[in-house]
């Protein structure tokens, strides 16, 4: 066996344990919200912060680190983003207060970079045969991460504190870190350019304000002076930082990247796909949690929700498989476009069939393979429309889409169940059984949209290059614009 390829069998194990971390520990904390909001005796609106914080520290970060990782190089960057995970699960562990918790998720916030570092390394390091199956299921693991935390967080809070969901999470991000360290190579800068702190910090200016405005909106009110003032402002401030990328020589975000009509595609479905699943989850949890005694829901605990919802987790891993091949045969559209509609068909099941546990279950599985498809198709557009020095912060624009995308989801989601809602004990109101088949209806049609929109632009052109491709080094695999497609 080449070196080559030993190398890239262990580059991969590493980078899929890395995302699956990231991601379990982003959703572990989704199901135990109601627990620590009683045992840290903070109010319900109070206790989404610790969402709304990891949100925004993903947001921000990611497109940062996955920019410093082009100029600087990957893997000192994917380090620094996983030993914030880590951090993260440490001082959680810890725990003790709301406001240390609040630290700890901002700092796990940083593993949103994990992601796009991900596919960069899979670029860099991987023989171009393995690329799409390496991109794919690295990307697949978002769902598979999100799975396994539903699961594993009920488990675990059946037998030990809140805290123990905090190690949990240290746990895994320790083994990857430690994985990462030893097996994935330093690989060499060939970007040239410079930091833009005042791109970044306009990034962080709109992303925190849109983000703060759709997290709160339901509690401070949709038309309440505060959540207008912060739309302005991230209006304001996006339109100030589209110019200021433009017109500097070395942008954080090269807004032209941007605009390409198969990076603009792609990143729209990464916004509807995002609203879709995150959307999903919520409701799925929510509805199977929901007492029988109300006329719907199943009064399952944590645990049997969880199980309820890992058929996710199962269809991710086949589809993140099954998309790879797809894409290595006729290209990125076709997984892309069945993502969205197996996304549609999922959550269509449940407007209508939702009696019994075995619907959910159902649903969740072919959630899991829209979700999988679409996930392994998107960086599959992105790297065959960007040179390899613009892969990390191109998909990491994608990926902080894809987390606005779900912060919306949830928002409008939580905004439909509260706006029809019927009192069923005193002093207790739950939405209505309506209100679920509303939610469930405008996420389908959602993902309807986002299994149509590629095919609003040419699909990439198998074996087709626009740039020449970066000669490999030492017998590394060679690197071309079109990697994520051709392999």
């Amino acid at each position: 066996m080449s070196d080559q390829m030993r190398r890239g069998r262990g580059v991969l194990p590493a980078l899929v344990l890395s995302v699956l971390a990231f991601s379990l520990v982003q959703t572990s904390v989704v199901p135990i919200l109601p627990t620590l909001q009683k045992d840290l005796n903070v109010a319900g609106s109070g206790i989404t912060w610790l969402m709304t914080a990891n949100l925004l520290s993903a947001a921000v970060l990611t497109p940062l680190l996955a920019r410093i990782g082009d100029l600087r190089g990957r893997k000192p960057v994917l380090v620094i983003a996983i030993a914030g995970v880590l951090a993260g699960g440490i001082i959680g562990g810890i725990g003790g207060s709301f406001q240390v918790l609040l630290i700890a998720r901002i700092l796990a916030g940083t593993g949103g970079a994990i992601l796009p570092l991900a596919v960069a390394v899979v670029r860099d390091e991987l023989p171009r045969e393995k690329v799409t199956g390496g991109v794919a299921l690295i990307s697949a693991s978002l769902g598979i991460g999100s799975g396994l935390g539903l699961v594993a967080t009920g488990a675990v809070v059946e037998h030990f504190s809140y805290e123990a969901v905090f190690w949990m999470g240290a746990i895994l991000a320790g083994v990857a870190f430690a994985l990462v360290l030893l097996l994935v190579p330093h690989d060499p800068v060939t970007a040239e350019g410079k930091a833009d702190p005042l791109g970044a910090l306009l990034l962080a200016g709109w992303l925190s304000a849109f983000l703060i405005a759709v997290s709160q909106g339901n509690d401070w009110g949709w038309v309440s002076a505060r959540t207008l003032g912060l739309f302005v402002t991230a209006a304001v401030v996006l339109a100030v930082w589209v110019v200021v990328e433009r017109r500097v020589s070395s942008p954080l975000v090269d807004i032209a990247m941007l605009a390409k009509p198969t990076i603009a595609v792609t990143n729209t479905a990464a916004v509807l796909v995002g609203f879709a699943m995150y959307g999903a989850f919520l409701l799925m949890s929510d509805f199977t949690q929901t007492p029988k005694a109300v006329g719907y829901g199943f009064g399952a605990s944590v645990l049997s929700s969880g199980w309820m919802l890992f058929p996710s987790a199962v269809g991710s891993f086949a589809a993140g498989l099954g998309g790879a091949s797809l894409i290595k045969r006729g290209g990125p559209r076709l997984p892309l476009v069945l993502g969205g509609a197996a996304t549609a068909v999922a959550l269509g099941l449940l407007v209508f069939v939702h009696g019994s546990a075995w619907d959910v279950v159902i649903a969740s599985g072919v959630l899991g393979v829209g979700v999988g498809m679409a996930y392994a198709a998107m960086p599959a557009y992105i790297n065959a429309s960007v040179p390899v020095q613009q892969s990390g912060i191109a998909n990491g624009m994608n990926a902080v889409l894809r987390t606005v995308g779900g912060a919306i989801g949830t928002a409008v989601m939580g905004a439909v169940l509260t706006a029809d809602m019927k009192p069923v004990a005193p002093g207790v109101k739950l939405p209505t059984i309506d209100a679920y088949t509303h939610s469930f209806v405008i996420a389908a049609a959602l993902a309807v949209v986002a299994a149509a929109v590629p095919f609003l632009v040419k699909a990439p052109t198998m074996g087709s290059t626009s740039s020449t491709p970066i000669a490999a080094q030492d017998g590394g695999p060679a690197r071309s614009e079109l990697a994520g497609v051709n392999a």
